[in-house]
């Protein structure tokens, strides 16, 4: 390692649904990967946000994100409360700004977004910079629908989506009948 490579740490979170890559910098998480990618897309994930990095796989500096995913997936959690650590334009900043602000269980349509953020009729840009995020669940770009209400481009794959808006949808269910 060179004294200008940064350390980014990673490990496997396995769940029933699958196997997500999960990477980290000190300062918090900064990438999650597809459901049951192999290591090669946070690979590349990791060298398109940080360059100059090594990889280095560490379970332990995990074990939060590990714990809260988990929570998330059992129904448990809605919202996130560890650091995360992303880079991306001014405009990709705010279109995840945006995206963590929609409440769970709920989807919001490109347009919707672009209207939010100031940009109305940028939907298209907008679509690019939810298909460029790099934190899958925890900046929440499985919420964002077509207009007209159809599930469309997701990273992680368009059943990947289906589900969690459905384990989404399913946990305020159960919440609501208690």
């Amino acid at each position: 390692m060179t004294s200008d490579q940064k350390k980014i740490f990673y490990s496997f979170f396995d769940y029933e649904l699958g196997t997500l890559s999960l990477a980290a910098t000190e300062n918090g998480l900064c990438f999650v990967g597809s459901l049951n990618e192999p290591l090669s897309e946070l690979e590349l994930g990791i060298a398109r946000l940080f360059p100059k990095s090594i990889l280095i796989e560490d379970e332990i500096r995990l074990e939060m994100y590990h714990h809260q995913l988990l929570e998330y997936f059992t129904g448990s959690r809605t919202t996130f409360t560890f650091p995360i650590d992303v880079n991306g334009t001014f405009f990709q900043q705010k279109v995840w700004e945006a995206l963590k602000g929609i409440p769970y269980g709920e989807t919001k349509s490109y347009g919707e977004i672009a209207t939010q953020i100031g940009q109305p009729g940028s939907y298209r840009a907008v679509g690019t910079a939810v298909g460029r995020n790099p934190l899958l669940i925890v900046v929440p770009c499985h919420r964002v629908i077509h207009k007209n209400g159809k599930i469309s481009g997701y990273r992680g794959t368009l059943e990947m989506k289906a589900k969690l808006l459905m384990l989404e949808k399913t946990a305020l269910s159960r919440a609501t009948m208690n």
